[in-house]
């Protein structure tokens, strides 16, 4: 066992080196850092006359902005994880050290989600302490903020496997970015637009009563903002599909079962595909 967990450390620390020399840890934390912060002082000034904390406010407001943003850097971080190997033909080399298989998608996946992990907590915690600073703290917004950090790892964690599985189901880089880039604008943007759609089309039918809500669930990003949102018990102001969603009655830790269900079987088909993967 703990040979294992040496063997899982050791690749957990070369992909966090790599994404350090790639400038893939500093880029990513940059980008959630001024989005976060723009966000914040855009957002915040409704706070006095909605009369809801600004850290509270700003928290609402990046739920909806980390759906696009975290799975996205996830992707970016995770699309060439095997298919750089096989592309690069250094996946024997790595195969031919006494490493096992799931030990390498195991330390991969760690690295992967540690250097993501890190910019959500710098990121977004900088944008809090600068919240906090100009307007002020209060309970109640600084647990929304660590309900959102906690829940973008897990956000990020479930694309960072998705990003893997798709990496170890094709034996080149630019292939694995394409479908990466389309999945991500399926189930992120196209998602909800359809839903939306269909809301319209149904104007208050079946779709609207039975299907909508296990389709809101049934998404990864949208389960991640809806549990967050819930969870402020309607303290702050949405609109759109996320104020009707937000509505509907289930409970706050179905969306994060759906998480759950989500990164386990991304986790448990991307190492079944990577058994696969001829080196």
């Amino acid at each position: 066992m703990k040979a294992t967990l040496n063997r899982i450390a050791a690749v957990t620390a070369i992909e966090i080196r790599l994404s350090v020399r790639n400038r893939w840890v500093a880029l990513s934390t940059l980008i959630l850092v001024l989005f976060a912060l723009a966000l914040a002082f855009l957002g915040s000034g409704p706070a006095g006359a909605s009369k809801v904390g600004a850290l509270t406010l700003t928290a609402a407001s990046l739920a909806t902005l980390s759906v696009y943003l975290i799975p996205l850097i996830a992707l970016l971080l995770s699309y060439e994880t095997i298919a750089g190997e096989v592309e690069r033909s250094t996946l024997p080399l790595v195969l031919a050290t006494p490493v096992r298989r799931f030990e390498v998608l195991t330390g991969k996946f760690v690295g992967h989600l540690s250097v993501l992990t890190l910019a959500i907590v710098v990121g977004y915690s900088i944008a809090a302490l600068a919240v906090v600073a100009v307007h002020g703290a209060d309970l109640h917004g600084a647990l929304a903020w660590a309900r959102l950090i906690a829940t973008g790892v897990l956000l990020g964690a479930v694309f960072v496997a998705i990003g893997i599985l798709v990496s170890a189901s094709t034996a080149r880089v630019g292939t694995a970015a394409a479908l990466l880039v389309g999945i991500w604008l399926v189930l992120i943007v196209l998602y909800d637009l359809a839903l939306l759609a269909g809301l319209i089309v149904d104007d208050g039918g079946f779709f609207t009563k039975s299907l909508f809500p296990a389709l809101v669930i049934a998404n990864p990003g949208d389960a991640f903002r809806l549990y967050n949102l819930a969870a402020l018990e309607g303290s702050a102001p949405v609109a759109g599909i996320d104020g009707l969603a937000r509505s509907l009655p289930f409970p706050p830790s179905l969306a994060l079962a759906a998480l759950a269900a989500w990164l386990a079987a991304m986790i448990a088909a991307g190492l079944w595909r990577f058994q696969k993967v001829r080196p």
